[in-house]
C-alpha cells in the first residue's frame, strides 16, 4: 500500500509517559480538531489477530445466502449478527451500499446484561465457523480496549478530566462490524456505490487495515482524499456524538468507500465504533461551547435517542 497520508500516532509514545505522552496528545487532539481522522501504530492488536478476524469473515461471507440469512433479525436492527447485501444506506441517500456485514455487541458478559437490553444477545454461526466467535471477541476486546485509551488522550488536550469521554464507554454497546464488499459487478444500481458519503454515529471508530483501499475523507476545500494506510495501523475517526459533545471542536468527518475500478475485486473491513452508554449525555460540554463562540450548536440529547433517530435514518431503525 501507499505510505500513510493522514497523522500518525506512536502508542509507545503513550506508554512512555512525560512528553512522549504530551505529544501524542497533542496530535490526537489537533488531527480531531483540524481533518477528524488519523491513524495508529505499535498499538496492542496483534497483526495475526486482524488476519485470523478476516480469515473466518471470508469463511462466513462465502457461505449460501440461506445460510447467512439464519442469522439475521429484523428485530435487532442491524446491530446484532448479520445483515444482507443492499439493507443499509448512507443518511439522505436513496441508493443502497454494496455491501454486507455482521455485527459483535459487547462480548463476555451474560446475555441478560444491561448492555443486550436494547438488541439482544450476539448471535454467533458456531456451527458453520467454530471459531468465529473466539476471534471477534479477541478482535473486539483489543479494539475496545485501544478506543478507551484514545478517548483519555482526546479528553487531555481539551483540558478535561482523563475520563470525561473514557468513563461514558464503560460497558456500553460498543460495536464491531465485519464488512464485505462482494465484487461490484456490471449491473451497479444507479448512484450506489461500496458505502456512500457519510459520517459515523458515535463516539470515535477504529477501523482495522483493510483488505483494499477505497476509503476516502472529504477535505475543506470539498474535494476527496484517499486514505492510504499500512495494514498495521488503525485508523481513527470522530463520530457525530463526539462532534456534539465537544460543540463541533472534535470534526465528524463526512468519508465514503468508492467502487473499485474494476467488477471482480471484492473487499473487507472491520471498523469498531466506540459507543457511550444510552443513557449517557451529550449536551455539549460548557469548556467546549466556551471555546466556540458561547453558543451551544448542538442539541442536548442522550445517546440513545441520537442513536435510535440515526438507524432510521439509514434503513435500520
Amino acid at each position: 500500500m501507499s505510505s500513510q497520508n493522514i497523522p500518525v500516532v506512536d502508542m509507545a509514545d503513550w506508554h512512555a509517559g512525560g512528553a512522549r505522552r504530551e505529544a501524542l496528545v497533542a496530535t490526537v487532539g489537533s488531527s480531531l480538531s483540524e481533518i477528524g481522522f488519523f491513524a495508529v501504530k505499535n498499538h496492542s492488536v496483534a497483526a495475526t489477530l486482524t488476519e485470523a478476524a478476516y480469515r473466518v469473515a471470508q469463511q462466513f461471507f462465502a457461505l449460501p445466502a440461506e445460510v447467512k440469512a439464519r442469522y439475521h433479525d429484523p428485530a435487532k436492527k442491524g446491530q446484532r449478527g448479520f445483515t444482507g447485501y443492499g439493507r443499509e444506506h448512507a443518511k439522505d441517500s436513496a441508493a443502497p451500499d454494496l455491501k454486507e456485514f455482521w455485527q459483535v455487541g459487547r462480548p463476555n458478559v451474560p446475555d441478560d446484561h444491561p448492555v443486550h437490553r436494547l438488541y439482544g444477545p450476539n448471535l454467533w454461526p458456531d456451527a458453520e465457523s467454530p471459531t468465529f466467535r473466539q476471534v471477534m471477541t479477541d478482535l473486539y476486546v483489543g479494539l475496545d480496549d485501544l478506543g478507551k485509551t484514545l478517548l483519555e488522550a482526546a479528553a487531555l488536550h481539551l483540558g478535561e478530566p482523563a475520563g470525561r469521554f473514557r468513563d461514558m464507554v464503560e460497558d456500553s454497546d460498543t460495536i464491531v462490524r465485519v464488512l464485505h464488499y462482494p465484487p461490484v459487478g456490471h449491473d451497479v444500481p444507479p448512484g450506489a456505490v461500496r458505502s456512500a458519503a457519510h459520517e459515523d454515529i458515535n463516539l470515535i471508530t477504529l477501523l482495522s487495515g483493510a483488505t483494499a483501499e477505497g476509503l476516502e475523507l472529504l477535505r475543506r476545500d470539498g474535494t476527496w482524499m484517499p486514505v492510504h494506510t499500512g495494514f498495521d495501523t488503525i485508523v481513527v475517526d470522530a463520530g457525530d456524538m463526539l462532534q456534539n459533545l465537544t460543540n463541533g471542536l472534535y470534526r465528524s468527518t463526512t468519508h465514503r468507500v468508492v467502487n473499485p475500478p474494476d467488477a471482480h475485486s471484492e473487499r473487507y473491513s472491520m471498523p469498531c465504533f466506540v459507543h457511550p452508554r444510552t443513557g449517557e449525555d451529550l449536551t455539549p460540554l460548557p469548556s467546549c461551547v466556551a471555546r466556540t463562540g458561547g453558543l451551544a450548536r448542538y442539541p442536548a440529547v442522550s445517546a440513545g435517542e441520537f442513536l435510535i433517530q440515526r438507524l432510521r435514518e439509514i434503513g435500520l431503525g
